[in-house]
């Protein structure tokens, strides 16, 4: 998963006019209806921007009239940028926000109220209506979801059976995770039974996986405005990577780390585990060359709760009465129709994507989740069977957001866990009583 998501493309680098930030007319010098995109690929993924480039050109034929301008930058959500590129009118008549956004952006009047235009989107109803709740506000929708996903439990398979733990049976608990992580490491030097993010300084990485554990095992980060993380479920969190650290000698020693650190551990293959949602896979077996058939996914341990993480489109409020009907023909062409845009299954395996992996549950069980589901299945370049643990128990775990000022609470909590992977003698209650008064005097800033 990537951090705060996940999964999203572009930072600020172009300019443009009114018209094409969606502020004018909707009309440029021919008469035509200009809209501009977010999220093409970058000039380093040609096949895949390729496909974007003919998706633009199908859709410009399908809609006579309506010209799509792609920006060129990458990724297209910069958590640095973004505020600034709102407020500065320099956003695209079509941007993707991350849920971590959603409330923020709707406050603040930073996208357009598209209530009556929903219908557009043919597919529109079949989206999870937990996941269209997440875009709307007394009853006015903001957004179109397009991504949504919970955090599971990414692990070897070839390391399970290696060290005589069943692949097919992957930890359902997190004292089974403990279990079989001692089983992995007890193979020998260099083999790492659970990695965890112990980063400090930056990242934040540690606190958001302390956020997902502590949900997973049923406590909460905020509640009334508080703090609550200083609970039995957080105490768990931290003493439970303590033992398997200091007592277990499960989690490797190489601990102050970054994200993208962990995954390139799991394709060097010697970690058996660690928390991340689907398109960790994904990264693992493309970005970082790990062999397809030794990966697997279940639904996170103990399964009170996961942390959500997903993304919506959402239009510039500026956007014209005629930018906004094609901008949501172009949302419903590129982002929702199975067999089309991103859901050419076909066209993914045949440009090397790692079709196969379940890393979007929006649709749910619907008409149209099931077709994609078949689609991606029939289509699939990966071992769909080693995904199967995480389908089924994902279902019914309650999907949780990431608190207020999420990225400033775990900065707090990389102080937490980064104490508790390099010191033996750390005191885990103090840890928490002093995340917990840092956390309560950021919470009570406006």
């Amino acid at each position: 998963m990537k951090p705060r998501n996940l999964a999203i493309l572009l930072t600020t680098g172009l300019a443009f006019t009114a018209t094409a930030c969606g502020s004018g007319t909707g009309s440029d010098a021919g008469g035509d209806t200009t809209i501009t995109v977010a999220c093409q690929p970058a000039k380093t993924a040609p096949k895949l921007r390729k496909a974007w480039t003919d998706d633009v050109a199908t859709f410009e034929k399908a809609h006579p009239g309506v010209k799509v301008k792609s920006t060129d930058q990458q990724p297209c959500f910069d958590p640095k940028t973004f505020a600034a590129k709102l407020a500065g009118g320099q956003m695209e008549t079509v941007f993707v926000v991350p849920v971590t956004n959603y409330a923020d952006v709707i406050a603040k009047k930073q996208a357009k109220d598209i209530t009556s235009s929903v219908g557009l989107v043919k597919n529109y109803k079949d989206i999870r209506q937990d996941v269209r709740d997440m875009v709307a506000e007394n009853g006015k929708v903001y957004g179109i979801p397009n991504v949504s996903y919970t955090v599971g439990l990414v692990y070897n398979r070839a390391l399970f059976t290696k060290a005589g733990l069943d692949p097919d049976s992957p930890p359902r608990t997190w004292d089974e995770v403990r279990a079989a992580a001692k089983k992995i490491a007890d193979l020998g030097d260099g083999y790492v039974g659970y990695g965890e993010y112990g980063e400090y300084g930056g990242g934040n990485t540690g606190g958001w996986h302390f956020a997902q554990a502590l949900f997973s095992r049923g406590g909460e980060m905020v509640q009334g405005g508080k703090a609550a993380f200083n609970s039995p479920e957080g105490k768990a969190v931290l003493q439970t990577l303590h033992d398997m650290r200091w007592e277990d000698h499960s989690t490797g020693s190489k601990v102050l780390i970054g994200w993208e650190s962990l995954m390139q551990q799991m394709a060097a293959g010697k970690t058996g585990m660690m928390l991340g949602a689907p398109d960790v896979v994904s990264d693992v077996i493309q970005k970082f060359q790990g062999k397809p058939e030794d990966y697997g996914i279940t639904g996170i341990p103990d399964g009170k709760a996961s942390l959500t993480g997903g993304e919506a489109y959402m239009i510039n409020p500026k956007a014209s009465a005629a930018q906004t009907k094609a901008a949501l023909q172009w949302i419903d062409f590129e982002f929702n129709t199975p067999g089309k845009g991103r859901f050419d299954f076909a066209r993914g395996k045949a440009n090397g994507e790692a079709v196969g992996v379940p890393n979007n549950d929006y649709m749910g069980d619907s008409a149209t989740g099931k077709a994609l589901a078949e689609q991606r299945r029939a289509n699939a370049a990966l071992p769909v069977t080693n995904y199967e643990p995480y389908v089924t128990g994902a279902v019914g775990i309650a999907p949780r957001l990431e608190p207020a000022k999420a990225q400033e609470l775990y900065a707090v909590l990389d102080v937490a866990m980064s104490a508790v992977l390099t010191r033996e003698s750390a005191d885990v209650d103090q840890l928490l009583a002093d995340a917990e008064s840092k956390a309560n005097s950021i919470l009570a800033r406006s």
